[in-house]
């Protein structure tokens, strides 16, 4: 097992430890989210499960864990995901598993949001990982050039690439494209995230900010416990 992903298993089985028996506990998607959702299971409580996509519902359900959909519940008591950078203040930027929306739809719907993640997650300024945004597949070449305006307005001269998966477009569960921008640095991220959940088309982006309660960031000497 490398490094990270000891890291990120240290970080899956301390968030699985916050777990209570009777929570409706949301599930991230991606490599980090993996091993809270084998933690979790593990533990054989009797929780329901929200995943954030069919991916890490198909885990699930292979592990024994009882799922739910976003609605046919309560409140979420508590969601468990990672990222793929933690900025200052628990800022994030998600979606390189391709999952923002509905990851985004379940973080809102939380109580509490834990992020997970290993060492090199962590960093001074958001924007060195590209910027996934998700679009509808209507018109998404015009929807890219709005983007890129909004980028523009944020003082970021980049244009965002089309993510495809074996040569043809990467399609989310949802139905959507994403466009990914490599912004190589995000000094306003607030600005950015207004500028492009303004721009018709855009479904969601992939900046997560002021949701993360807890970050659990796994290192070479254990798991560091983050708070805004």
């Amino acid at each position: 097992m490398s490094d990270a992903d000891a890291q990120k298993r240290a970080a899956g089985a301390a968030a699985a430890a916050l777990v209570e028996p009777g929570m409706v506990v949301g599930l991230g998607t991606g490599s980090t989210a993996v091993w809270f959702v084998r933690a979790l299971a593990e533990r054989k409580l009797d929780v329901l499960c929200v995943p954030t996509s069919r991916t890490t519902g198909d885990l699930a359900r292979e592990l024994g864990l009882k799922l739910g959909e976003l609605g046919e519940t309560r409140e979420i008591d508590l969601t468990v995901d990672g990222a793929d950078e933690i900025g200052p203040g628990l800022s994030l930027i998600k979606g390189g598993g391709g999952a923002l929306l509905r990851e985004k739809l379940v973080w809102e719907s939380s109580r509490r949001c834990v992020v997970i993640a290993d060492a090199a997650k962590k960093v001074a300024c958001l924007g060195q990982y590209p910027l996934p945004i998700e679009v509808v597949a209507f018109g998404h070449r015009t929807t890219a050039l709005r983007i890129c305006d909004a980028l523009d307005e944020c003082g970021i001269g980049v244009a965002p690439r089309l993510r495809t998966r074996d040569g043809a477009p990467f399609v989310t569960d949802s139905g959507n494209l994403i466009y990914d921008a490599p912004c190589g640095r995000i000094e306003e991220v607030a600005a950015l995230a207004g500028a492009l959940k303004g721009v018709t088309g855009v479904v969601e982006h992939g900046l997560f900010l002021d949701l993360a309660d807890i970050g659990l960031i796994g290192g070479p000497d254990g798991v560091d416990r983050l708070e805004p």
